[in-house]
C-alpha cells in the first residue's frame, strides 16, 4: 500500500505552537521559492511551447503560493510585516529618487 493512501501517515501527536507555525510558514514560504526557481529553469530549458505554457501557469501558482504565505506570515508574526514594508520603503527610496 503506499504511504500516501494511508489516513494516519499524517497524524501528528500535538498542534503546533503559534511560533513553531511561525516558522513552519517560513519553511513554506522557501518550498514555494524553490519550485518557482525549478519552473522557471524547466521553462528556459525547453523550447516546447505547449510545456512552456504549462509550466509557466504552474511557476505563476507557486508564486501565488507565495504572496499567500507571505501574507499570512505577516498577520501571524505582525513584527515580521514591520520589518518587510520597512525593506520595502529602504528600496523605495534608494529606486525612486
Amino acid at each position: 500500500m503506499a504511504i500516501i493512501s494511508d489516513p494516519f501517515v499524517m497524524e501528528v501527536p500535538r498542534k503546533l505552537t503559534d511560533q513553531e507555525l511561525i516558522n513552519a510558514i517560513r519553511q513554506d514560504i522557501i518550498g514555494e521559492l524553490e519550485a518557482i526557481h525549478e519552473y522557471d529553469a524547466h521553462v528556459q530549458a525547453t523550447d516546447n511551447e505547449d510545456a512552456k505554457k504549462v509550466l509557466s501557469d504552474i511557476r505563476d501558482e507557486e508564486r501565488e503560493h507565495m504572496g499567500e504565505l507571505l501574507e499570512l506570515l505577516e498577520r501571524l508574526a505582525p513584527d515580521e510585516k514591520g520589518l518587510h514594508d520597512e525593506g520595502r520603503e529602504e528600496v523605495r527610496e534608494m529606486l525612486d529618487k
